[in-house]
């Protein structure tokens, strides 16, 4: 089992998220709650408050705590909406949307890290996230429109279309946009059928938006791990 996580390193990183230009409460409040250490390796638990992505096997990684924050806060969330995520990854992002949110659905297209995520989800007792392996261009049409969307992996050139269409009328999508070393996440509202407002946010480093489920000998020789058996 995890050792709790010593006060101090929580209130640090919350100050810092503070100093950073998170301002809603309600996702402060959140990061604060979730125990960001057992989504991470035990060998790197001790840099889990740190503001650092760090890597979680399957050449992913669990993005940093600002990053979270800024996207969950871009959101505009509240605890009506139906919010759909693309890269379920370690399940941190998840597990922060679920406190926030009536209802999270997830994909991920690494089954050994969908398995391991919804493991955590057990742990923690959270009952309203639904996870599924998954090609996440696609999204998930049978649960659609969905009141909020957010995509923890970088669209090369524009988000996939089918997640446009799956976004309700007033709809806010997050998502990172563009290749390798120019990639900026953006805010699109969709205000009418074919109509979105973009804008962009800030400049962002994530992995590329894959279609398809992955292959079990994609980046295999990069397990997922956790000793504490999390």
């Amino acid at each position: 089992m995890n050792t709790p996580t010593p006060a101090p390193k929580i209130i640090r990183l919350i100050m810092a998220l503070r100093s950073a230009g998170i301002t809603d409460t309600a996702v402060l409040s959140a990061m604060e709650r979730i125990p960001r250490e057992i989504f991470i390796p035990r060998a790197m638990q001790d840099q889990a408050y740190e503001d650092i992505a760090l890597p979680i096997g399957r050449g992913q990684t669990i993005s940093q705590p600002f990053i979270v924050a800024y996207m969950t806060q871009a959101l505009e969330l509240n605890d009506r909406m139906k919010v759909l995520e693309i890269g379920t990854g370690s399940g941190y992002q998840a597990c922060i949307l679920s406190k926030l949110v009536r209802r999270v659905y997830t994909i991920e297209r690494h089954k050994p890290l969908l398995e391991h995520a919804e493991k955590i989800f057990e742990q923690l007792k959270i009952r309203n996230i639904t996870a599924i392996a998954g090609d996440g261009m696609k999204g998930w049409p049978q649960q659609a429109p969905f009141d909020r969307i957010i995509v923890t992996a970088a669209a090369q050139d524009s988000p996939p279309q089918a997640l446009l269409e799956q976004l309700s009328i007033g709809g806010i999508m997050i998502v990172p946009v563009g290749r390798t070393g120019h990639q900026v996440l953006k805010r699109y509202k969709r205000e009418g059928d074919d109509t979105y407002a973009v804008k962009d946010l800030l400049p962002v480093r994530f992995v590329p938006l894959l279609p398809d489920l992955a292959r079990y000998s994609e980046n295999a020789d990069d397990p997922v791990e956790n000793d504490d058996g999390a």
